[in-house]
C-alpha cells in the first residue's frame, strides 16, 4: 500500500526537482531546507510527502491522509511516523532515488544537520543516500553475473543496483535498524534480496560469487571514540579494508570482482603503495587501487568529528585532540581515499596501484571492467607477439595539437580520454601515427613498419623502442 501511494503522488526524483526547481533542490543539497518550503507551500500529495519526508518538517493529519490514504495509523505502529496533536511527523526518511530507467524509493534515517543544527549521532544510525554510496554505485561493474554480495548494505543501496544485473543479490549488515531498512526497502521497490545479520564475511560463509561491492565501515579512528555502526569497524587503522582483500578471493567465484570503497593509513616512512602492495601478497588476484584523494590528519578529525555532529560539543576539543595524539602514536601522517578493485584469476597476479585525482567521467564502472579486459589480453605475452596483434584506438580517445599558427609542425601533440579515468598523455610524433592509424586492420608491428619507412627510420629500431610504448598504450586505454 505504501509503495502505490507514493506512486499516485508520483513522488519521484524528477517529480520532486520539478515541484521545488532548482534553487531550492541545490539548497537542499547543503542541508537548507527554507527555500523547499517555501515551494512545497501550495499543497497536494507530493508537497506533504516532501515535507514531511524530505525537510522533516511536521504536516496536518488531513494532508497527511490524503497522502498516505489508510496508512498514517499502520505506518505510526510501524515506527515510521508519529502522530500527536492534529499533526503528523516522519521518524524516518522515505526518499525518492533513481536514474533514467529507475524510480526507486530508499528508507533510511532522516538526515542529519538540516539548516545548521548539530547533535550527536545514534550509533545506530542509517545513512541514506550518500557520496560515498553514489561513488560506490558509479564503480562497480554492470554486466550480468549470477551471484553477488552487498557487504555492509546500509538501507540497501547497492543491493538495488544489484538486483537490476545479477540474478542473486545477498545484502548483509550488522546494524539491526539498517537490516530492518534494508528489508523494507526491497519490499518496497519489489526487489528480490537475501538480506542477512552479520558482521563482514561471516553471514555468508563458504559462500562465493560473481561480484562484491562494498561501502564497509572505514573510518580511521582510535579504540574506544564513539562508533556509528555505519562508518566505524571497532577493528584497529585500516585493518578491516585489509581484512575484506584478505578474505576476498575465498568468496570469488573464478573471474568475480569484489569493489571496495575504502580509506588506508599513510604511515610515517611508508610508501603507500608498498603498504596496500602487502595486502595482496599471495592472494590470487588482479588489482587495480586508485588513490582518489589524501587528507592530512587534522582535516581528516574534522570532518568526521562534524558527520558525527560533535561540533560544538563540550568534549569537541578532547576528542580532536585525542585523534591526532592516536594518529601520531600511530604514525599516521595522512589518509587516502579511494578504490579498490579486486578479480579473482588463475593466471600470475596483475596489480596496478596508483593515485589519481584528475578527472573522471562517471560511470567509472565500464573503465574498470575493460581494464579487466585489458589485462586478460596482455597477460603472458612477450613484445613480438604484441606487435603481431591488432588495436583500434578508444572510442572516446581525442587529439590536441598545440603549435604556431600555420606551421608545419606541432610543438606538441597530447592524447586524452573523455570517459572513465580521463588520462592524458603527450606523444611524438610516431606514437601519434601509431595511434592514429590503429584502426583494427594493421597490427601494430606492420603500422611501425610503415612509420619507419615514411620517417627514414630502421624498422627493426622502431619496433624495439615502440614495444613497451605499445604496451603502456594499451595498459592505459587508449589503444583497446
Amino acid at each position: 500500500m505504501l509503495r502505490a501511494a507514493l506512486t499516485r503522488a508520483d513522488f519521484t526524483v524528477n517529480a520532486v526537482y520539478a515541484l521545488l526547481g532548482n534553487d531550492a533542490h541545490r539548497a537542499l543539497g547543503r542541508n537548507q531546507t527554507t527555500p523547499a518550503v517555501r515551494a512545497t507551500r501550495g499543497g497536494g500529495d507530493l508537497a506533504t510527502l516532501v515535507r514531511l519526508f524530505a525537510l522533516q518538517v511536521p504536516v496536518e493529519r488531513a494532508h497527511a491522509d490524503a497522502a498516505l490514504p489508510g496508512l498514517v495509523d499502520a505506518l505510526a505502529a510501524a515506527g515510521m511516523l508519529e502522530v500527536s496533536a492534529g499533526e503528523v511527523r516522519a521518524l524516518v526518511d522515505v526518499r525518492p532515488y533513481g536514474d533514467e530507467d529507475h524510480d526507486w524509493w530508499i528508507v533510511c534515517d532522516p538526515t542529519s544537520g538540516l539548516d545548521g543544527r548539530q547533535a550527536p549521532m545514534d550509533p545506530s544510525y542509517v545513512l541514506g543516500i550518500s557520496e560515498a554510496s553514489s561513488s560506490l554505485a558509479q564503480l562497480t561493474i554492470r554486466r550480468p553475473v549470477g551471484r553477488s554480495l552487498d557487504l555492509g548494505t546500509g538501507c540497501g543501496v547497492q543491493a538495488l543496483h544489484l538486483a537490476q544485473h545479477a540474478s542473486d543479490v545477498v545484502a548483509t549488515d550488522v546494524n539491526p535498524r539498517a537490516l530492518a531498512m534494508a528489508r523494507l526497502t526491497a519490499a518496497l521497490n519489489r526487489a528480490d534480496i537475501d538480506v542477512r545479520d552479520g558482521s563482514l564475511f561471516d553471514p555468508v560463509a563458504g559462500e562465493t560469487f560473481d561480484l562484491i561491492a562494498t561501502n564497509p565501515p572505514f573510518v580511521i579512528s582510535p579504540p574506544g571514540s564513539q562508533v556509528l555502526v555505519y562508518r566505524d569497524s571497532g577493528m584497529p587503522g585500516d585493518s578491516v579494508v585489509r581484512h575484506l582483500v584478505e578474505n576476498a578471493a575465498g568468496h570469488l567465484n573464478d573471474g568475480g570482482w569484489c569493489q571496495i570503497l575504502a580509506n588506508w593509513a599513510h604511515h610515517r616512512g611508508v610508501d603507500w603503495e608498498d603498504d596496500l602492495g602487502q595486502w595482496l601478497e599471495g592472494q590470487p588476484l588482479d588489482a587495480w587501487i586508485l588513490q582518489r584523494e589524501l587528507v592530512d590528519p587534522a582535516a581528516y578529525v574534522e570532518m568526521w568529528l562534524a558527520d558525527a555532529g560533535l561540533v560544538g560539543t563540550p568534549d569537541y576539543v578532547q576528542r580532536y585532540d585525542a585523534w591526532l595524539d592516536w594518529f601520531d602514536a600511530e604514525g599516521i601522517e595522512a589518509v587516502g581515499f579511494g578504490w579498490l578493485s579486486l578479480r579473482k584469476t588463475d593466471r600470475t597476479p596483475v596489480h596496478r596501484i596508483e593515485e589519481w585525482t584528475g578527472e573522471i567521467a562517471q560511470p567509472v564502472g565500464p573503465s574498470i571492467a575493460a581494464w579487466g579486459d585489458r589485462v586478460d589480453a596482455l597477460r603472458g605475452i612477450g613484445d613480438v607477439e604484441l606487435l603481431d596483434r591488432t588495436f583500434r584506438q578508444a572510442i572516446d580517445l581525442v587529439e590536441e595539437t598545440r603549435g604556431a599558427a600555420g606551421a608545419d609542425d606541432p610543438e606538441s601533440i597530447v592524447i586524452r580520454l573523455q570517459h572513465g579515468v580521463r588520462r592524458s598523455r603527450q606523444v611524438d610524433t610516431v606514437e601519434a601515427g601509431l595511434v592514429g592509424a590503429s584502426d583494427g586492420d594493421l597490427t601494430s608491428g606492420q603500422i611501425l613498419d610503415a612509420l619507419a619507412s615514411l620517417l627514414g627510420r630502421d624498422a627493426g629500431e622502431l619496433r624495439s623502442t615502440y614495444a613497451p610504448v605499445v604496451r603502456e598504450l594499451v595498459e592505459e586505454g587508449f589503444l583497446v
